[in-house]
């Protein structure tokens, strides 16, 4: 309630872009807005810390902001103008992203069940009857000296 329009304005561009690095992160992006300050403000000297703050944030990003009139920018002049009551029971946007693990490394390799088969004769509990059947025709062309897991291919060759 405390920061002014330009302000806003620029918290949200900030906001989206460090919501979605990993997405826009090396890729050009415009940014459309009905307030036409937030194009100078990119190359603006002296100005409070806070936006020099949020600048120093979008200058890793190849950004481009571009001015459009809010009769023409229709959705984003709509969401500009919601207003809450804060007296009443509004849920809050719940800004959780499912996808931001979208780009993790999975922890578990691709051979951890068949070193740990070949080492203890176990499969795990929780697999199908097929799964079995399947990864024991799998498992046979594999064998386990350790620390090396090798395989045995059509030519016998490891």
């Amino acid at each position: 309630m405390n920061y002014t329009t330009t302000e806003i304005e620029l918290l949200a561009v900030v906001f989206a872009y460090e919501k979605f690095r990993s997405y826009l992160i090396g890729s050009p992006v415009v940014v459309f807005s009905d307030h036409a300050a937030l194009k100078y403000l990119l190359s603006k000297k002296d100005s409070k810390a806070r936006l020099v703050r949020w600048i120093l944030l979008l200058q890793e990003f190849d950004i481009t902001i571009k001015d459009k009139k809010g009769t023409e920018n229709i959705v984003t002049d709509h969401l500009s103008r919601l207003t809450t009551n804060l007296k009443s029971d509004i849920t809050p946007i719940d800004d959780y992203f499912p996808d931001e693990s979208l780009l993790s490394v999975s922890i578990m390799s691709w051979f951890a069940n068949i070193v740990n088969f070949l080492v203890s004769r176990k499969l795990p509990t929780y697999w199908s009857t097929q799964d079995k059947r399947k990864f024991l025709n799998e498992v046979k062309n594999f064998y386990w000296d350790d620390p090396y897991l090798f395989k045995y291919y059509p030519y016998q060759i490891f």
